[in-house]
């Protein structure tokens, strides 16, 4: 066995395209590596039903989150109930990963700063200081902003900061 092992890892299971996707995602992150590949072997095959020696999971970091990228197969799909959030210090960083992240992705599901991406994964892409700006929900600032993203499909961090300052 080489590296250590993480104590957390978000699993993410794929049909068959766990190397390729992060293959994807570590392509967009610039601070992203690959850290383990394991791979399928003859026992279990009853089961998992994998040729062996076929990559089983492929494990990643993204920002510093660790991820098992996991070839399952057919059997589970991404839903909405799991994003992957991405805090964003300026609008060049959001419009950069929602470009690439929703590039071949479902543009149907890209509301409020969420999108899927390619390969059905849900991605948050928000401005670093979005929970500041509606931590109060008695506010009329934090009423202001929800109103004003809640309609954006790409956030932009001056029309929510001007929602925020009530201009």
């Amino acid at each position: 066995m080489t590296g250590k092992i993480a104590k957390m890892q978000t699993c993410l299971w794929f049909d068959g395209q766990a190397e390729e996707a992060v293959q994807y995602y570590t392509s967009i992150f610039k601070d992203s590596e690959v850290t383990r590949t394991q791979y399928y072997t003859t026992a279990g095959q009853e089961i998992h039903g994998k040729p062996p020696y076929s990559v089983m999971t492929v494990e990643f970091s993204l920002n510093g989150m660790n991820f098992i990228a996991l070839n399952g197969g057919p059997e589970f799909k991404f839903s909405e109930a799991i994003s992957i959030v991405v805090n964003c210090d300026s609008q060049e960083d959001i419009d950069y990963y929602w470009d690439r992240l929703s590039e071949g992705g479902d543009k149907s599901a890209q509301v409020c700063g969420w999108l899927k991406d390619k390969y059905g994964l849900s991605w948050q892409i928000a401005p670093t200081e979005l929970p500041l700006w509606i931590d109060d929900p008695h506010s009329d600032a934090t009423k202001r902003v929800m109103e004003t993203f809640m309609k954006m499909s790409k956030l932009d961090i001056a029309t929510l900061h001007r929602a925020y300052l009530g201009e």
